[in-house]
């Protein structure tokens, strides 16, 4: 790239020559000063014209071409309206360029709303009118939580509350309409509010509850009745053996079709937030020691190597019985799936943010990294044959998940091959607080 011209050599040499010849003229005729005065006279007079042009030019605003002139002015003015005309052309290009992109979001099925950082509407496809009830330019610099009232919009908006990564709401418009949202934050401070219809989804989402729970709640009585048969002909049966296999093992599949029953009906209340008890400060303490109570029969002659450790003064907000089935699940757990003679460690103690973590560790074989992230999801199982064995559901972490999303907590689970695992739950610190004395 060739460096820019500078026309101050020659505009100096040119100016000095002139000079030089009018002073040399001056002196030759007997008047030197006289003509050393008009001399910088005429060129203070000149400077101060092209000063004035360039002022009213630029006073108009520079739209006009720029005025003629000579020498150093005329390079200035010349610059002046190249630099205009090229701050033109990157305006109109930018324009442009944002023109296409709200062409582009108009054009989304979904609502996009663009918000400055006090959450004021900057901008908003045609979408967010038909789901959020949201114009613009006519909603233009009004906060959207003032135009968008659901409870739980206002809390998800509220910078102050615990951050979720997406809500699912009615829309203003029509309450059998469901909406997902989610705040994206980007630039300086900037964020983009996006709201999808998912009414077809959660159609489909109830329809599936709806279902699991009707014939869960259908198949309960006729399971009971067939373990409770099974237990009567496996006590009237002792002295035929030929027939006491065939009556226990069906004894132990009702048995298991009757805690498969009664987990598919405890994830379903969990899924649809109904029946969801009191939620009152409670110390697990007393509960957790009786859940080791519990984990050592059913350990029984397999030895595990069970041990308590909890901050006694730690108390938490929830509804005892859901909390329970939680961390019941997770401490059974390590006891099924791991070989006998593992140590098992329940702990519950505070954080360093004010929160609380009920964790259960062992050292057992470990999870392979693959299988994590899918541990939660119902009837998914690291190994179908030893599952099987130990007579688990499959639904014990997908129940611990539910159970912690509606106590605002989090579930995360570290293995190592040959090492071990630990499953965490986390909660939040306005759930958890010391004894009063």
């Amino acid at each position: 790239m060739q460096p820019p011209f500078n026309p101050w050599p020659r505009v100096i040499a040119r100016n000095l020559l002139a000079g030089l010849i009018i002073l040399g003229t001056g002196w030759t005729l007997g008047y030197p000063w006289i003509t050393a005065t008009a001399l910088l006279t005429a060129a203070l007079g000149w400077n101060l014209l092209q000063l004035y042009r360039l002022e009213n030019w630029a006073r108009r605003g520079g739209r006009s071409e720029p005025p003629d002139a000579r020498g150093i002015w005329g390079e200035i003015f010349t610059n002046l309206h190249q630099r205009r005309q090229r701050r033109l052309r990157r305006v109109a290009g930018l324009r442009r360029t944002l023109e296409r992109y709200r062409d582009s979001a108009s054009a989304l099925p979904d609502a996009v709303v663009v918000l400055n950082p006090e959450h004021r509407i900057e901008w908003a496809n045609p979408t967010a009118a038909r789901l959020l009830d949201l114009e613009w330019p006519a909603d233009e610099g009004r906060r959207i939580t003032h135009l968008v009232r659901h409870p739980d919009f206002l809390r998800f908006m509220d910078p102050a509350s615990a951050p979720q990564e997406s809500l699912n709401m009615p829309s203003p418009l029509d309450a059998n309409r469901r909406l997902e949202i989610r705040l994206v934050p980007y630039g300086e401070h900037q964020y983009l509010l996006l709201a999808r219809d998912t009414t077809h989804l959660h159609r489909l989402e109830v329809m599936r509850r709806d279902f699991i729970a009707n014939v869960s709640h259908e198949l309960r009585t006729p399971l009971t009745v067939l373990y409770g048969v099974a237990e009567t002909l496996e006590d009237e049966l002792v002295d035929q053996p030929e027939l006491m296999d065939s009556v226990r093992l069906l004894r132990e599949q009702s048995e298991r079709m009757k805690l498969l029953v009664d987990d598919l009906l405890m994830l379903s209340r969990l899924e649809t937030g109904s029946e969801q008890g009191e939620q009152t400060w409670f110390n697990p303490t007393k509960m957790l020691r009786n859940l080791i109570d519990e984990a050592e029969l059913l350990s029984g002659d397999r030895g595990h190597h069970l041990a308590l450790d909890a901050e006694p003064d730690l108390e938490i907000l929830g509804t005892e019985t859901e909390l329970r089935s939680a961390f019941a699940n997770l401490l059974f757990n390590a006891i099924k799936y791991t070989p006998a003679g593992t140590r098992v460690t329940l702990s519950w103690s505070a954080t360093d943010d004010g929160g609380a973590t009920l964790a259960v560790d062992d050292n057992g074989p470990g999870i392979a990294s693959h299988h994590l992230e899918r541990l939660t999801e119902r009837f998914y199982r690291v190994d179908d044959a030893r599952s099987q064995d130990r007579g688990g559901t499959g639904l014990g972490l997908a129940i611990v998940k539910h159970v912690l999303l509606r106590h605002q907590g989090q579930l995360q689970i570290d293995s190592e091959l040959g090492v071990g695992s630990r499953f965490s739950c986390h909660f939040p610190p306005h759930a958890v607080r010391r004894c009063e004395n």
